[in-house]
């Protein structure tokens, strides 16, 4: 990819694409497979706001039963399935195991019914030919079995235990980069960086966005045919751009994720029900309770999703001590046997979420549960349209629901999508564990270790070789981790030593990488972008800032 701001502006595009992150970023790729030019342009760096923010779960559905919503369940186990086939580097099977409780809605007898209604309804969710992409039968087992696998879970009522198979994602950034990478390949022209300061308007249509290029403080015009918002929560600040009345209806919501220096559980994610009640009026079966899930993730656990209503500017968006703190008590109480402490928590991936309304009896935001497309040419402002997603998995499935529908807007006979079985960059692996040894065999002979392939492998899937070419004599971890970085740099738009650390690498996104990785990195990037001492200094102090190894508050 290259940051190409004359081509950016010197021609009108099919498609503006306002924000990078993964709506912006599957938009870009679906539109571009299509045939259509795309520009997008993303005013911090992709993939840095809520897309970061993401449990790293691919969801399968299962949840969609308790609201009977086998439309929805169908689309995420497609979803799903698609996800592994065109990024089988970064998407894996998640082996689930839920404990049951007493004979009611959370026992035993009702999640065995649920599991073999969702089998039946993902009856073709093994359709892959990889075989490690398959997703084995649910099962319920014993109280016994349950304990062996979880001794620490409170057995009071304990009846057992309903194990299901989903789907995580090893790097979400990367997979937002793959998209994009993706996306350029087929012509797209992306910038991170350029920040969307107003429209482009001739009476009632919009023909563009104007912008500030935040590396330059250069203004450009960026001109296309129809501009789409995915902006995210920041959706009705840019239309305020254009028209205060111009505005989507949804809320927003806080949403915080923490991931553990330790593994809570190390084989299976595991759903504990919090003590707190927590009742959705739009729900046929409601539990009454709140729902954590607790995932082995790299070593450590992801635990998610705690919520809070927010009304404040997105751009002030940050997640406190106070936040923090909180989720660790609700965990803990949930989960007693998690003893968590606030030095075990590692890093907080925080973000903000649409929602429909506040439960008025526990004043918890109601998240909205369904995207929302809005022509603005509706309400007369032609050429505009802006795109409100709510889940990430299902992220690439919408953005093929909008081109269909810009193609038809257009009067135009849309092409048939194929981005749900079309490879990803990295994605072209037919067999992943023979690719992963056979990387492996190969490169041991070159002097690089295990450990290090397998990195490599499951961050740029069959791209790792552009990594490797980076390589110098050397074979050092420290080498490769220099290769990352000027692959990062010439390959993917980095900038920013946080570009690097958290959305380039795996280096940052699980906790602080330590003082000698990030002096490291940040004299690589200052030496190849011609830093000097102050603005590697200012780089780094962003970055330990980011990630809470100074005394200040998290903020995205």
């Amino acid at each position: 990819m290259e940051r190409n701001l004359t081509k950016l502006t010197n021609k009108i595009h099919d498609l503006v694409v306002v924000g990078g992150g993964i709506y912006g970023a599957t938009l870009a790729w679906e539109a571009s497979i299509r045939g259509l030019s795309v520009a997008l342009v993303e005013k911090g760096d992709f993939g840095g706001a809520t897309s970061a923010n993401s449990l790293k779960t691919i969801h399968g559905g299962l949840r969609y039963l308790q609201n009977a919503d086998f439309k929805r369940m169908r689309e995420s186990i497609h979803e799903r399935t698609a996800l592994m086939k065109i990024a089988p580097h970064l998407i894996h099977p998640l082996p689930v195991l839920v404990p049951t409780y007493g004979h009611g809605l959370k026992g035993k007898e009702v999640l065995s019914v649920a599991l073999a209604i969702n089998d039946l309804v993902s009856f073709d969710r093994n359709r892959l030919p990889d075989s490690q992409k398959h997703i084995p039968h649910g099962r319920v087992i014993s109280k016994q079995k349950c304990l062996e696998l979880l001794p620490d879970i409170p057995t009071q009522g304990l009846t057992g235990g309903a194990i299901f198979y989903d789907a995580q994602v090893y790097n979400s950034e990367r997979l937002n980069i793959s998209f994009l990478r993706s996306a350029d390949q087929k012509g797209a022209t992306l910038a991170n960086y350029v920040e969307v300061n107003g429209f482009i308007q001739n009476d009632n249509r919009i023909t563009g966005v104007t912008a500030i290029d935040r590396l330059t403080g250069n203004k450009l015009d960026i001109r296309g045919q129809t501009v789409i918002n995915t902006s995210g929560a920041w959706v009705n600040k840019i239309l305020g751009m254009v028209n205060q009345q111009e505005r989507s209806p949804f809320g927003l919501a806080k949403a915080m994720n923490l991931v553990t220096t330790r593994p809570l559980f190390e084989k299976y994610a595991v759903g504990i029900d919090s003590k707190n009640s927590s009742v959705d009026p739009n729900t046929v079966i409601n539990k009454g309770s709140r729902f954590f899930f607790i995932a082995p993730w790299r070593g450590r656990s992801m635990i998610g999703t705690e919520y809070a209503v927010y009304s404040q500017d997105p751009d002030d968006f940050q997640i406190t001590e106070e936040d923090i703190n909180q989720f660790i008590t609700a965990i803990n109480q949930a989960y007693p046997g998690a003893k968590l402490k606030r030095e075990e928590i590692s890093f907080v991936h925080g973000g903000m979420l649409p929602t429909t309304n506040v439960n008025p009896q526990t004043g918890e935001p109601i998240l909205a549960k369904h995207y929302q497309i809005f022509d603005h040419s509706q309400t007369g402002l032609l050429g505009l349209i802006s795109l409100v997603g709510v889940k990430y998995t299902t992220a690439r499935d919408v953005a093929e629901k909008v081109v269909n529908y810009l193609f038809k807007s257009l009067g135009k006979k849309s092409p048939k999508s194929i981005s749900s079985v079309t490879p990803i960059y990295g994605g072209e692996i037919e067999n992943f564990n023979a690719f992963l040894q056979n990387a492996i065999v190969e490169n041991q002979a070159k002097g690089l270790t295990e450990s290090t392939i397998r990195r490599l492998v499951y961050n740029y899937g069959s791209a790792y070789p552009e990594v490797i070419n980076y390589l110098d004599n050397s074979e050092s971890e420290l080498a490769v981790i220099k290769a990352e970085i000027f692959h990062a740099i010439h390959q993917e738009m980095a900038h920013k030593l946080s570009d690097v650390i958290l959305r380039r690498t795996e280096l940052g996104s699980a906790g602080y990488p330590g003082d000698e990785i990030i002096q490291f990195c940040a004299e690589v990037m200052s030496k190849e972008l011609g830093w000097n001492s102050e603005k590697l200094q200012q780089e780094v102090q962003e970055i330990k800032n980011i990630l809470g190894v100074t005394p200040v508050k998290i903020s995205v």
